[in-house]
């Protein structure tokens, strides 16, 4: 089925993501010899990257695809903030900015890449306590202002302190408010966040098997779908839920039940770094469409193998999952 139709619905959408903002800084070298300071590679620098990381890229990934786009997160004052917001700003992503009641810095992932594998990766953030944002003053007002304005709300957690129970109480109070508006939840389970009858739920397999709270599974031990999709069903109630399921591509659970299963599109994989971000972000943006949830659900199939053929993260661009649409169909007709 060609979904390049549903692709140009994508503009048509608003979306307002709520979570927990980051800046990836890359470092690209190469490494030629071992320091005599110690048994470590000595890394000869060629180039630093940066781009949007956690909720900001999720937000860049509904930017790319064509949605109206908002943010709302902590970002500081200090120069890696300033270049996230440049980043969001290039991209036409507004932010939202509560008014911020501790200066904590942004949160900055650095890693460093050489001959594209992972070397290390260096990270700078302060406690949870310290990235809370609905305590902000006149935070509810502005919560329930960008959420009236838009199709739908995504809840990106990255369990760096944004997303609380008492903002995810907020959010959800506020959706019952404006019965239109679809919430998409991506969960941390560690968290034990209390939430139930949200629109979208996407867990990875690891995370909804802690969701359906049930114990890790012995390595030989075959993933129980229909069992975790049934308890996360009686336990959080989502209307649609997606477990992305790695190299087995993703499953479709409504009403407890797996109705689909869709395998993996991904032609060759280099990095999953976002993918994630890109199967909540593009899900979202065609459930809110109007799409079914096969169809958005194949949409989305379809950006994450996009992605993960980059080395970092790397947001879905149009242009790309436009190709890899028309491809796929090209291949389809040919059979």
């Amino acid at each position: 089925m060609n979904l390049s139709y549903l692709l140009k619905e994508l503009s048509t959408v608003k979306v307002l993501v709520i979570g927990d903002l980051m800046l990836d800084h890359y470092i690209w070298g190469n490494v030629h010899r071992i320091s005599p300071e110690a048994p470590v590679p000595v890394v000869q620098v060629n180039k630093d990257t940066y781009t949007a990381g956690g909720a900001a890229n999720v937000a860049l990934n509904l930017s790319n695809l064509g949605a109206k786009t908002a943010v709302m997160g902590h970002c500081g004052t200090d120069e890696a903030g300033k270049r996230l917001v440049g980043i969001l700003a290039n991209k036409n992503v507004k932010y939202i900015l509560p008014e911020l009641l501790f200066q904590a810095p942004t949160i900055v992932k650095t890693r460093v890449i050489v001959h594209s594998q992972q070397l290390c990766r260096i990270d700078r953030e302060d406690t949870r306590e310290c990235y809370n944002i609905d305590s902000a003053p006149g935070f509810e007002k502005m919560l329930f202002q960008a959420m009236s304005e838009v199709d739908a709300v995504i809840v990106s957690d990255y369990a760096k302190g944004v997303i609380s129970q008492s903002l995810l109480d907020s959010v959800l109070t506020a959706a019952r408010k404006l019965p239109n508006l679809l919430v998409a939840v991506d969960p941390k389970p560690a968290r034990r966040l209390i939430f139930r009858d949200v629109g979208l739920l996407t867990p990875n397999r690891s995370e909804a098997l802690a969701l359906a709270e049930l114990p890790e599974l012995a390595p030989d031990e075959k993933y129980p779908l229909e069992k975790i999709c049934e308890r996360i069903h009686d336990i959080y109630s989502p209307e649609i839920l997606i477990v992305t399921l790695g190299a087995e591509g993703m499953a479709i659970s409504q009403s407890g039940k797996v109705v689909e299963l869709l395998p993996t599109v991904a032609r060759q994989v280099f990095d999953v770094s976002g993918a994630g971000d890109t199967v909540i972000a593009t899900l979202t943006a065609a459930l809110a469409s109007g799409a079914p949830a096969a169809e958005a659900a194949r949409l989305a199939n379809a950006a994450a193998g996009c992605v993960v053929a980059h080395v970092g993260t790397a947001p879905v661009t149009y242009s790309e999952l436009e190709e890899w649409l028309l491809k796929a169909d090209m291949d389809y007709q040919s059979i």
